[in-house]
């Protein structure tokens, strides 16, 4: 069962002159780590704090998370992005922020990082396919990125981007090309400022490998999972529905919001169940019932409050 928002025990709540020291002392530690160049590919150790927003089911197995993947940037297969991902390089970095904000800027990572603490969030995570996974995501709530660059009142969406460079992304090469790029996603402004909702630049304790989507990526963890994009390099402020790529490439599949609904399924895939990754048997591994909201209803069910969520799906 995941812990909401609501119950975090006093137990939890670190000292204010402890919690200044260690915000201090991650976001300098961070921050060096990026100023000295490590890659995703050194696998270099995080300093991060223990969140009382993770799930308490078993991890999936970290060689599982590192394999299989969809990031159609380096192919199609779910072991090209392990296979070919190590191209990419994520450092020096950068993420610009623009659009319907009172600050815009554009910030290396190193400086989107320093002011601060990164926590190890256990999420559920749910592909559209019908598998899942429990990841130990390390980020920060994207809400404290976006209350930096201060939205505006018109502004209602969140629209991100990912980097477009074929000579890395072999993916992006080619006659044939799986999706238009860059490619795109979304979010309403409710839903980026929640607080489940984060950016994350590790997995396992060490910083985010490249095909799971270095230097840094989105995860809302209610969502499906291409809704997490990846390698970001642009965060916009909006005021109407942005594109989004899958919904560009099949409106009748993909919709603006995907939450997690077992109610609603794929035109070619039921969605009622799941098969956890790392539970053994491949395909024919036991399926689970999917929980509406991938099982954190009781914290996000209320941003939807009203809305035919088959209608918008």
């Amino acid at each position: 069962m995941t812990r909401g928002i609501e119950r975090i025990p006093s137990s939890e709540i670190t000292p204010r002159e402890l919690y200044l020291r260690r915000r201090e002392f991650i976001g300098g530690a961070i921050a060096s780590l990026v100023l000295a160049g490590a890659s995703s590919a050194d696998a270099a150790p995080l300093a991060f704090s223990k969140s009382a927003f993770s799930t308490n089911e078993p991890l999936t197995p970290k060689a599982d998370v590192t394999t299989y993947n969809n990031f159609y940037e380096f192919g199609t297969g779910k072991g090209d992005p392990s296979s070919y991902a190590g191209s990419l390089k994520t450092s020096p970095w950068s993420v610009k922020i623009d659009g319907l904000v009172s600050k815009p800027a554009t910030y290396a990572l190193e400086d989107i990082l320093k002011p601060v603490t990164l926590e190890e969030r256990i999420y559920r995570m749910r592909c559209v396919e019908g598998w899942s996974m429990v990841t130990p995501w390390i980020g920060f709530p994207l809400s404290d990125l976006l209350n930096r660059v201060e939205p505006l009142g018109s502004a209602k969406y969140v629209a991100f981007e990912t980097l477009v460079r074929p000579s890395e992304m072999r993916g992006q090469r080619g006659f044939f090309q799986p999706l238009d790029w860059p490619y795109v996603e979304g979010l309403r402004l409710d839903e980026a400022m929640h607080p489940l909702t984060i950016l994350a630049v590790g997995l396992y304790g060490e910083t985010l490998p490249n095909q799971n989507g270095a230097p840094i990526r989105l995860v809302a963890p209610w969502k499906y999972g291409f809704k997490g994009i990846k390698s970001v390099v642009r965060i916009s402020l909006v005021e109407k529905q942005p594109v989004t790529s899958w919904n560009r490439q099949n409106p009748s599949e993909y919709g603006f919001y995907s939450n997690v609904n077992p109610e609603v399924d794929h035109p070619r895939w039921s969605q009622k169940t799941e098969r956890r990754i790392g539970d053994g048997g491949g395909l024919f591994a036991k399926r689970r019932p999917t929980l509406p909201f991938n099982g954190y209803a009781d914290q996000v069910a209320s941003l939807y409050t009203g809305m035919d969520l088959k209608t918008y799906f």
